[in-house]
């Protein structure tokens, strides 16, 4: 009994003082074949399981009701582990498949060890999180081979016959390793492919291997060692009538950065990894470059118009979901600056100089965060240098006129109105440097839940266009006024964690009892905005410059606020959040409809619940961590 619990993971690393607390808190138990040692969704037996004997089966519930085995765990490994250290019930039952006997020791045994030895805990805990992120990754390789079989977006029609570098350089196995390193020089290539006299591919030499090979080894004449000698022979090659997402595929289980082409036996062209990356993201880069050069606002509104289209082909070519955000924020980004400099011209050429002052065109919410998905609506603002009153006659005969024609624009381009005003047009969001001052200074230290929510959406401002050390200074003011008042983060703090996320104790979700969205829930005000609101008291209690939330959890790791654990953990529900969203998103678009955060749980794949459910109590996790946190702060 002591060896088989003695090299159970983790157990075999405790200290022998530790594991001797264990060992002797452990308890032999026997279960028959087919009987369960606990249910899905039962209430926690208050123990941990090590199987030192037998087979058990992981179950889960389906939706129609029928139980289905995900899992077997076998000798050596344990069950029960999660509500131990989540206190939740069990989200999966456990069978004995055969007879089976286990070490049962008592969660408190176990805890009291992990106060002596953390370890012990941060083992369990790496456990547990990781489902998170492994069912993101199963559902998104999932998505991805069901985009791949019906895809139309743009550049998965595109066959490596259009894209290979032909012909390609070439080189004889007699060649030597200089002749070689010669032709990669004159030709600006990375690689040369070996091929006899009839043209047929017997090998390819690649950069790394003239240094590996020939430069970097003592005693190597370039001039007399052969191609033949360094070449990586009878090297993987493809037809040119492969489609691009194939060779992607092909070039990824070979690990290969290289592709030749060939027809038959004879080599007509070369690809790299290179050359795939960049015609992946070319609609994207097409419709930036096209918005840089647009000369009206109906140019920029097509140009909005396809954005679906670009975010169905990147979430199709199993980019992550922060990559997808970012391209997604910076084609939006470019759009309304864009749209910001017609309307300058527009104004200058109606006979409106701008006055001579500095000023900044702030955007903040999900655009200053750079996590815009297909539909944000405007959020914007402007900050002026600190012009004396005399001017202020002068600075609004340009400045109002200018503001209205902005939002006009924008939402012609295809951005709705702001619900809350947060927009440019209206008096809050314009100011001198000490209008903003007072303005911050009044929403921290009287943080009434109107003031708060305005202060939600302008921290995470960024600028857009104009004097960009308007918006540092800025910045400094917020920090400033924060560090004075820290009781305005629990003011914030009580506010935005009112409420919980949809799901109940039993694992259930809790949907909308009526209204437009009856039978659904949302996936923002559900989830990833607590998230966004949770980091952001962080980042403001650090002072951190970063907007995004993936940089300010990297920022709070480097800090030691979030072990990298707990910072993965949020990380991988944000990103599972967001991808479920934005697939919502896009199939609504293609559906005709207006985009929607708002889904029927009910309507995913069981994996897909599994994902969400998940994700949920990760972010309830995080929010009962900030509570605790800013609950502490002095007033």
């Amino acid at each position: 009994m002591i060896r088989h619990l003695r090299e159970s993971e983790p157990f075999n690393i405790l200290p022998d003082h530790l594991f001797e607390e264990l060992r002797k808190a452990a308890v032999l138990k026997k279960f028959p074949a087919n009987t369960h040692i606990f249910k899905q969704n039962d209430r926690p037996t208050g123990y941990l399981y090590i199987i030192k004997d037998g087979l058990v089966e992981i179950t889960v519930m389906n939706p129609g009701g029928v139980e289905m085995v995900v899992d077997y765990r076998k000798e050596g490994q344990f069950i029960g582990a999660t509500p131990i250290f989540t206190g939740e019930p069990y989200t999966g039952g456990a069978r004995a498949v055969r007879a089976t006997e286990c070490f049962v020791i008592n969660a408190d045994q176990v805890k009291k060890v992990e106060e002596e030895y953390p370890r012990i805990g941060e083992y369990f805990t790496r456990i547990v999180l990781s489902r998170v992120r492994n069912l993101y990754s199963e559902i998104v390789t999932d998505q991805t081979q069901d985009a791949i079989t019906q895809m139309e977006a743009y550049p998965f029609k595109k066959r490596l016959s259009e894209i290979m570098a032909t012909p390609p350089v070439c080189c004889t196995p007699q060649n030597t390793a200089r002749e070689v390193a010669r032709r990669i020089s004159e030709k600006r290539v990375s690689s040369v492919l070996v091929c006899e006299k009839d043209g047929s591919l017997v090998g390819i030499i690649t950069e790394r291997d003239l240094v590996g090979k020939v430069l970097s080894l003592p005693n190597v004449d370039p001039d007399s060692i052969p191609a033949a000698a360094i070449m990586t022979p009878q090297p993987h090659s493809l037809a040119p009538d492969t489609y691009m997402y194939e060779a992607m595929a092909y070039m990824s289980a070979h690990r290969m950065r290289h592709l030749p082409i060939t027809d038959g036996k004879q080599v007509v062209g070369i690809v790299t990894l290179r050359d795939l990356m960049r015609f992946r993201s070319q609609k994207a880069m097409l419709l930036v470059g096209n918005a840089r050069q647009a000369k009206d606002l109906e140019t920029l509104a097509a140009i909005r118009s396809e954005i679906a289209t670009v975010a169905r082909t990147l979430l199709s070519e199993t980019r992550s979901t922060p990559e997808v955000m970012e391209i997604l924020s910076y084609i939006h980004h470019t759009i309304i600056r864009r749209t910001f400099d017609l309307c300058l011209e527009e104004m200058k050429q109606q006979g409106h100089q701008p006055p001579a002052i500095r000023y900044c065109f702030l955007i903040m919410g999900s655009g200053g965060r750079r996590e815009m998905l297909l539909d944000p609506d405007q959020d914007n603002g402007f900050i002026f240098e600190n012009y004396p009153d005399a001017m202020q006659e002068e600075i609004d005969a340009f400045f109002v006129p200018f503001s209205e024609k902005i939002v006009d624009a924008l939402a012609e381009v295809g951005y709705p109105l702001c619900h809350g005003k947060v927009m440019v047009n209206n008096p809050l969001w314009r100011g001198r440097l000490w209008e903003w001052d007072e303005r911050i200074e009044n929403w921290v230290n009287e943080p009434e839940p109107q003031k708060v929510r305005y202060s939600s959406i302008f921290f995470d401002f960024v600028p857009m266009a104009g004097d960009g050390t308007l918006a540092q200074d800025l910045r400094d003011i917020v920090h400033r006024h924060i560090r004075s008042f820290q009781g305005f983060l629990y003011h914030m703090m009580s506010l935005d964690l009112r409420y919980k996320v949809p799901i109940g104790l039993l694992g259930r979700f809790v949907l909308e009892k009526s209204g437009e969205h009856r039978g659904e829930l949302s996936l923002k005000h559900g989830g990833t905005v607590y998230i966004v609101d949770c980091i952001r008291m962080f980042a403001l209690e650090q002072e951190l410059s970063e907007v995004t939330t993936f940089a300010r959890l990297e920022a709070l790791v480097k800090r030691n606020v979030f072990a990298p654990e707990t910072a993965e953990h949020i990380r991988a529900a944000f990103e599972a959040l967001t991808f479920l969203r934005l697939r919502n998103e896009i199939a609504l678009v293609q559906a005709g409809r207006k985009p929607s955060h708002h889904i029927n749980p009910y309507n995913l794949s069981k994996t897909e619940q599994d994902l969400l459910r998940e994700s949920f109590q990760a972010v309830g996790k995080l929010q009962d961590a900030t509570k605790r946190h800013f609950a502490k702060t002095p007033f």
